[in-house]
Parts: C-alpha cells; structure tokens; sequence
C-alpha cells in the first residue's frame, strides 16, 4: 500500500452531516421571514383608518428579461455543497503525493476548474503524447467539431464509354483515417484504427461511375500540405515507425496491401493501394502509380468520385484513445492551413496557431515550446498548469473527455488500473517517451492527464508528467501513478453530490 493510500480518511457516504447543512440553509431564510412578519404587525394599527386609494392609475414597470442561466438552482446545489464540504479534506489528502514529486516533473490538480494542489507546476518539462489534449482542443476550437475531410478522385475529362483518357489522380484532403476495409483488422498495428474513410467505398464510386479502363495512370497529390513527411526532433527509432511518412493523401498508414514496408513517400503509396482496389473491381489501368497534381488539370478538374471522413469528432476520438500520431501530426497541418498566407498546410504554422489559441485562452506560455503534434519530438515543452487550463476548458462529458481513453477498459489504458478503484472511471491521456542512453538528457517520459468524474456531477481534472532517465520503466512510474490515483479517488472524503440531491 502506497504512503498515500495509508493516510486517506475512510470514506463518509451518507450521514446527518450533509442533513445538517441543508437544514441550517433552510432555517436561515425562515428565520428571517418570521422576524419581518413580527415587526410589521408590530407597526399596524387596527384602528388606523385605511389609506385613500390613489386618483391616478400608474402602470406597473415591465420587467426586466429574465436571466437565461440561474445563478443558483436545485439542479446545481447538491455540486456546490459537496464540492465546499469536500475540497477543504481533498487539499489535506493529496498534499502527501504532492511532495513525492522530483525536480524534472510536474502535478496540479483541480475540483470543477478551481485549483487545489501543484507541484512545479509552471516547470516546462517534455510532455510526450499529452500533448495530443492541446491538439484536439485547438483543432475543435479552429475547425469546429463537425469539420471533415475529403478525398477525390478527378481527370481531366469525365469518362465516355467507359473509359477514362489520361490520368486519374487520387486528391488529398488531410483524412488521417483513410483505409483500405483489410486495414483495421490487419494486425499490423497495436491499435486499429477505428472511424476509418474507406478506401474501397471510394474504388465503388470510380466503378459506379461507369468506369472501365483507365488509359493513364493513378497519380496520388498530396499538395493540400507541405512535403515535409517527418517531424523535426525525433529521438532515433521514432521516424516510419511510431509515425510517418504522412501527407494530405495517406491510405492505411503509408501501407499498400503485399508491401512488407510502409511506402516511403505517402503519395504513391496511396496512388499504388488504389490502383490495386480498381483492378480488383475489374478497372484496366494502364500505367504504373506515382504523384502527380491535380492542378494540371486546370481549375475545374472533372470529379469521379469523392468521400468524406467521419466528423472531427470522430477522428479526435481515434486520436486520443489510439494515442494516434499520425493523426495528430496531420491534425496540425489542417490546423495551419493558410496560417502562413500560402494556401499550404505546415507543421510550423500549426504548431504557431496552438500557442496563439493557447495565450487566447489565457493560458501562460512562457515556458511552452510546441514542436510537433504527435508530442514525439524531444523539442516539445509543457507545463502542468498549461495541460490543467486546457482540461478545465471542457469536461468527461465533452468531445475531448469522451474521447479519452477509459481506465482498465480502452485504448492505452486498457490495461491500467485493473484492480483499483478508479477502474472504469478515471479518464486518461497517457504520454510514454524512451531515451537512451538512459544515463544522458533528454530524460524518459511517462505521463497521465486527464479527468476523474465525480458521481452525482463535476470532476477532477489533473495533470502528472513525470520526466526521469528510467521513469518509463513500469517499476518506476506504476507506484507513482497508482498513488497519483489513490490521492484522486479521497475526493468526495464526505456526501457526494448524487446522495445529497433530492430524493
């Protein structure tokens, strides 16, 4: 048993105390009421003539309109009485954790948005895939959650007698989730993608058009973004095989179905993977896959077919409970797009958009440094209190809550918290970097981000990135977090807002 566990309070559910409470609100007002009825009676006389009534009939003054949201309701005050019964004992019960942390990491922790505990909270450290939170909140804000992506096919000219002249070139539109159906059930990645773009859907479409042969060849153009198919600051090992190759046109990770390797340019890859689904479909096509522009074919390209991602929602989803970082990287080339005045989406200008949209929240970015999306660049700085002020902007119910991944149940912490009580509760972005040699900087990192939802309403939002030479090591870090989970699960120590509403 962690130090922290020990020292936690035994856990009050119920009880006279929060009756007591409510009674004292109740019998403030009433007390109030009977002294007001003692004093006017006090002031009337019972032979005291009546007044005359008035000669004049003044009309009343309209009211003004009514607030939209109560300051105070029933709905909102079994919250507002647990938090203030409760979040006195939970600054007592955390402290402890607190002062476990080393100089390298950093902790905060907060009720509904007020803060009630840090450690080094304003120290940059290197955040790892926490920063996958800042992403999706900047790309929600930026690109709105109903936002999608489109990928196309066109020509020069539409088809006639079912044949296409020239080329058919394959147009991308940044999806991140683009995949053949055999993809996500490959096992060629340690979590399948899910909300997939289907590939296949759009070789249908071509086909259903009419199209028999294609003269030309497949040409995959990727010039939504830029060329730039890996981010800067990687640590080795990381590049074509934790991300990328990537670019605005990506089918199944840079993978074509028969290749044992990833494509090393995202484009052809594509343009390959396609070719291959048409002639499945009984399409001739005559030349050999490659890039190309869709420019080329003037500015009103004849579309063959075209399909849609799922909203951004959706891809968010896959992003954080993945833990996808190619999605993310292309997330912050879509974020980007135009920033630089160019019409071409970059990691540069994404990254820049993110810490604009960071200090527009009034977020302090002193010590913030973004370098990529993925958060797999040595050269990324966070702070605790940056992720906690982007955590308490939303909540366990909203896009970015609900798409985290859930203790002991999915995604990266599908096997986390099995036998503690936070499993199946505890909302969590995890964050893993491993740096040899593990005796010189950079130091590892594990990190955990996230919410813990409270029964009956709100939340504890907090923020733990630990940076170490062997902290990634599940020696290391599991103690450290199943304390960090401890201290978070002596919060409501008394009545919970579910046993004190109403009945």
């Amino acid at each position: 048993m962690s130090r922290l566990a020990a020292r936690q309070p035994a856990r009050r559910r119920g009880g006279v105390g929060p009756l007591i409470v409510l009674g004292l609100f109740a019998l403030v007002p009433a007390l109030g009421l009977y002294a007001l009825f003692v004093w006017s009676s006090s002031k009337i006389d019972d032979n005291e003539a009546a007044p005359p009534p008035p000669t004049t009939i003044v009309a009343p003054p309209q009211p003004d309109e009514p607030l939209n949201n109560a300051m105070l309701t029933f709905r909102r005050m079994p919250a507002l009485v647990s938090r203030g019964l409760n979040v006195d004992q939970f600054v007592t019960d955390i402290a402890p954790f607190l002062t476990t942390i080393n100089d390298r990491s950093c902790v905060a922790v907060s009720v509904d948005g007020n803060v009630v505990g840090t450690a080094n909270g304003n120290l940059a450290v290197i955040p790892a895939s926490t920063e996958k939170i800042v992403v999706a909140a900047v790309a929600l804000e930026r690109l709105g959650a109903d936002h999608v992506f489109t990928t196309t096919a066109v020509s020069a000219a539409a088809p006639s007698g079912g044949v296409l002249e020239g080329d058919l070139v394959l147009l991308g539109g940044g999806d991140p989730l683009l995949s053949s159906d055999w993809y996500p059930t490959s096992g060629l990645e340690r979590r399948p993608v899910f909300n997939p773009t289907s590939l296949d859907a759009l070789a249908d479409q071509v086909q259903a058009a009419g199209v028999t042969q294609i003269t030309g060849a497949v040409l995959g153009d990727g010039s939504r973004y830029d060329d730039e198919f890996f981010a800067p600051g990687w640590g080795n090992g990381v590049a074509g095989l934790e991300a990328g190759p990537y670019d605005a046109l990506m089918a199944n990770d840079a993978r074509v179905l028969g290749e044992e390797q990833r494509g090393n340019n995202p484009n052809s890859a594509a343009a390959r993977e396609f070719t291959r689904l048409l002639r499945d479909r009984g399409v001739t096509v005559a030349g050999d896959a490659g890039v190309g522009l869709a420019a080329e074919f003037g500015d009103a390209p004849h579309e063959v077919a075209s399909i849609q991602s799922v909203p951004l929602a959706g891809v968010v989803a896959e992003m954080l409970t993945n833990s996808d970082n190619n999605t993310a990287e292309l997330l912050v080339k879509e974020i980007g797009l135009g920033a630089a005045g160019d019409g071409v989406g970059t990691r540069e200008a994404g990254v820049a958009v993110m810490t604009e949209q960071l200090q527009a929240w009034g977020v302090d970015t002193t010590n913030v440094v973004l370098s990529d999306g993925s958060g797999l660049s040595l050269d990324n700085r966070l702070t605790c209190d940056a992720i906690l002020a982007v955590l308490q902007r939303t909540d366990p119910a909203d896009t970015i809550g609900a798409a985290l991944p859930v203790a002991a149940q999915t995604g990266t912490l599908a096997d986390v918290f099995v036998d503690h009580p936070v499993a199946g509760r505890l909302l969590g972005k995890t964050g893993t970097l491993n740096n040899p040699p593990f005796n010189q900087d950079p130091p590892a990192v594990k990190a955990l981000a996230g919410y813990l939802p409270v029964e009956g309403g709100g939340a504890v939002e907090f923020a733990l990135v630990l940076n170490g030479p062997t902290i990634s090591d599940q020696s290391e870090y599991r103690p450290v977090w199943t304390e960090l989970a401890d201290g978070l699960d002596t919060y409501p120590s008394g009545a919970s807002p579910a046993e004190i509403g109403l009945r």
